[in-house]
């Protein structure tokens, strides 16, 4: 793991003694080394704070097997994401939409909070009692974050977990498995799937009195914009954090890839978890590369200076 800082006359010196380690023992070395040493620093500025805010992504949900649907395997049959996570698509062919995130639905009802999720529930239930905050501002639609126990999530994407009626505008949570009758059983990834052409009024519909509206995903497709009351409050979080921490987000998803830049503009440390750096790495204090699982846990254990 390579944090962005550690100490530059420690490393020099242990170099001039281990040239009887191999390559692979000084490359492993190394990184335990400046982890550790980052990871020290980053720990006086967690025991400091006390409005910190974690940004999450994809990369969170990864070690619990959540699918990304990107790169070259992210495909739902022969569809990527992006060409039935739009308005348009839904309009086109609802049926089949409905089909994949339906499929998606079943899938996360099998997935369980890795230890990054429970790391931040835990902190944020820990500082809570200090009379400290934490919010997590999350782009997952997964809800492993609420599994884990979190109570103060902004999912900005939406949830898959919540229908909206096209009619209505409602917004209710949707546990129901499958969504509606005529899904049980469709939505196989399968590229040789046959679709199921579920007719429209079969569908997953409104049911507040005198509506019966077609229903959607209450997730943010490609084409819209965010919901207003939610960026809102998510300025204003970042605005009130002293600390910031970027976990699993590839940074160059707009308008979430400026979150912790802004942050990072005005001063406040802000601390990148990740399995590779990112177009945003430079501007940030702390770069921890590695699974989040592996990294978030100790970097947010309870502080010595932490009254128990």
């Amino acid at each position: 793991f390579f944090p962005t800082i550690y100490p530059w006359g420690a490393f020099c010196s242990w170099i001039c003694i281990s040239k009887r380690f191999t390559f692979a023992h000084f490359l492993h070395d190394l990184c335990m080394r400046g982890f550790t040493a980052g990871l020290a620093h980053f720990r006086e500025e967690f025991a400091k704070a006390k409005h910190i805010a974690i940004i999450t992504g994809a990369g969170v949900s990864a070690e619990s097997g959540v699918p990304t649907f990107r790169g070259a395997g992210g495909y739902w049959r022969t569809w990527q994401a992006q060409d039935l996570a739009t308005p348009g698509a839904f309009s086109r062919d609802p049926s089949l939409v409905w089909e994949f995130y339906h499929y998606r639905r079943e899938v996360m009802s099998s997935k369980e909070p890795n230890p990054a999720h429970l790391a931040i529930a835990e902190c944020e239930a820990r500082l809570g009692q200090q009379g400290r905050s934490v919010v997590v501002i999350t782009q997952n639609i997964d809800e492993l974050h609420r599994r884990a126990g979190s109570k103060h999530v902004l999912e900005i994407h939406g949830s898959l977990f919540k229908t909206r009626c096209m009619s209505c505008g409602e917004v209710k949570e949707n546990y129901k498995s499958p969504v509606c009758p005529a899904l049980k059983g469709k939505g196989a990834p399968d590229p040789n799937a046959k679709e199921a052409r579920i007719p429209v009024e079969d569908l997953p519909r409104c049911d507040r009195q005198g509506c019966h509206g077609l229903l959607r995903p209450h997730v943010v497709w490609f084409g819209e914009t965010l919901d207003a009351d939610i960026l809102t409050s998510v300025e204003q979080e970042l605005e009130r954090c002293d600390l910031c921490l970027v976990v699993g987000t590839s940074s160059i998803v707009y308008p979430a890839a400026m979150f912790a830049p802004q942050v990072a503009a005005r001063g406040v440390c802000v601390a990148e978890f990740n399995m590779e750096s990112t177009p945003a790495t430079q501007r940030f204090m702390y770069h921890f590369e590695g699974p989040c699982g592996r990294t978030l846990p100790p970097a947010l254990a309870r502080h010595q200076s932490e009254v128990i």
